[in-house]
């Protein structure tokens, strides 16, 4: 085992490497996204079928998938987020609250489910995330779907879309 790890430190030490070296890995945060409100206004019939989470070193990401292109979409934080339609307020776990509403329906044009929750359920395991603390729905109406995020504090968030998804990234700090 000694003569293992002797050969090892040697190919490093020849390579220029330090064990330290070889392992770490420089990651660049983004920068500029701010708190403030973002929406885009595009409309779409592309229904939502999924909400996934992701973490990466620099922010936790929330995606909803829609089976089509997305349409636009309304971020942004919120005293107390509401339900669609009806304005009941939502219990959003959280130090602050992002209300995202995509501008797709979560039903067919036949009026078929293609996201179906209770409003107010949570739709993902966040658990040990550094900046998500909770996703709800909050509910589809008139085209229109949206979430409760709850993060750990009001934090820089991003939105964008792909094809098939609208994504909010929210930083892990300022």
């Amino acid at each position: 085992m000694r003569r293992i790890i002797a050969i090892v430190l040697t190919a490093l030490a020849l390579t220029g490497l330090s064990a330290g070296a070889a392992s770490a890995e420089t990651v660049t945060c983004p920068a500029g996204w701010g708190s403030l409100t973002k929406s885009a206004p595009a409309l779409s019939g592309a229904p939502v079928t999924n909400v996934r989470t992701g973490r990466h070193p620099c922010f936790d990401r929330v995606v909803v998938d829609v089976n089509g292109d997305p349409g636009g979409y309304t971020v942004e934080y919120v005293s107390q987020v509401t339900a669609d339609g009806s304005g009941q307020v939502l219990p959003t776990p959280g130090g602050a609250r992002l209300q995202a509403t995509v501008n797709d329906p979560a039903y067919t044009p036949e009026g078929i489910p293609t996201f179906s929750r209770p409003v107010g359920a949570s739709v993902a395991n966040v658990t040990g995330y550094p900046t998500l603390r909770s996703v709800v729905y909050a509910g589809s109406f008139e085209g229109y779907t949206s979430f409760g995020i709850g993060t750990r504090a009001r934090l820089p968030f991003r939105v964008f879309t792909l094809p098939g998804r609208v994504v909010i990234d929210t930083a892990h700090k300022w």
